[in-house]
């Protein structure tokens, strides 16, 4: 066999056969063998050689691209997920702009560790990055194509680095109170989230008919663990009159009809309207529920995991953050 340079295909004759025949690599199996594609038949040497460009290339244009296995994926699992993780995707597709029409078995590490290292500075878009590349090259390869299936594993990702979430002060969630009696409806979201707990997403898909305001209880809400869909939501006094005033604007299906992003703009306009000026997410609540109950109101944790849905108490870590001072006012009882 000839060898010619990398990436430009050989040629040889065949011993069996009249004629010359040329070769390209099309990928490689799981052991690291070639996969080739041949074309022979051809009278001379030189023949076969000038036929090496043609073959590669009409070998890649046979070849199904990123774009098409994403559009696979965006059809079958792609139906299945969240719409968080569905938009993460989508962002993570756009990152492979440059790569949408290349066939999925040139797809090479080097070059997505690349992109990560370029667009994807933190821990979790560099995470749905690779499982992006996941689900493709997995597909692919469900369709018997010579891909590089560990290529996602062989990535290196940034650092995780766990943000601390504030969670919400007193003053601050007096003045939610005083905007919503005020009248600025919205300031009901955050007030809710933090008096009970709720996800983010558990808010956003909240339907009138899961509430039960004569128990105080919200069934089938909870999302992600199987503690949080078997345990129903509590909803304490106080929050009563405003999950009613929701449930008297949409009766039926969906207390929040309306996209992601709009669901976002109102959260963030409410805490603005109600003069708040930290940037807390929606996850700020959450926390805030937590390290309210267990700093300042002293309940004991076995009671905190039933109201956050927790598995167990060991996610406490995660969600208090006592400050300074919460710590002086432990050491004032002493």
């Amino acid at each position: 066999m000839r060898t010619r340079a990398n990436g430009t295909g050989s040629v040889y004759k065949r011993k069996d056969r009249p004629g010359w025949t040329a070769q390209v690599v099309i990928g490689f199996y799981d052991d690291g063998r070639p996969r080739y594609i041949r074309k022979g038949g051809f009278k001379t040497k030189t023949d076969a050689i000038k036929a090496l460009p043609d073959l590669k290339t009409e070998t890649r244009k046979s070849l199904p691209t990123v774009s098409y296995y994403y559009s696979v994926f965006c059809k079958g699992r792609g139906t299945k997920i969240s719409n968080d993780k569905r938009r993460a995707y989508e962002i993570a597709y756009n990152r492979l702009k440059d790569y949408h029409d290349t066939p999925v078995n040139e797809l090479k590490v080097s070059d997505m560790q690349e992109i990560i290292n370029t667009s994807c500075k933190t821990f979790y878009p560099a995470r749905d990055f690779r499982g992006l590349l996941r689900h493709i090259l997995r597909r692919a390869a469900a369709d018997d194509l010579p891909v590089n299936i560990t290529l996602p594993d062989l990535l290196e990702l940034p650092k995780l680095v766990e943000q601390k979430r504030e969670p919400f002060t007193e003053e601050e969630q007096i003045a939610l109170w005083l905007s919503y009696e005020a009248g600025n409806g919205p300031a009901a979201v955050p007030l809710i989230m933090i008096y009970t707990g709720m996800m983010t997403g558990e808010m956003r898909l909240l339907e009138a008919s899961m509430i039960d305001l004569q128990n105080q209880r919200i069934s089938g809400a909870g999302l992600k663990t199987e503690e949080r869909r078997k345990k129903d939501i509590l909803i304490p006094d106080d929050i009563v009159p405003l999950v009613q005033d929701l449930i008297d604007q949409h009766p039926e299906g969906r207390i929040f009809p309306m996209n992601d992003e709009d669901f976002y703009k109102m959260y963030y306009k409410a805490l603005k309207d109600a003069g708040i000026t930290r940037h807390l997410t929606p996850y700020s609540c959450r926390t805030t529920t937590a390290t309210t109950l267990a700093v300042h109101r002293n309940v004991a944790p076995q009671v905190l995991q039933r109201v956050m849905r927790w598995k167990s108490t060991k996610v406490m870590d995660k969600y208090v953050n006592p400050d300074d001072s919460d710590a002086r006012k432990a050491l004032d009882r002493i």
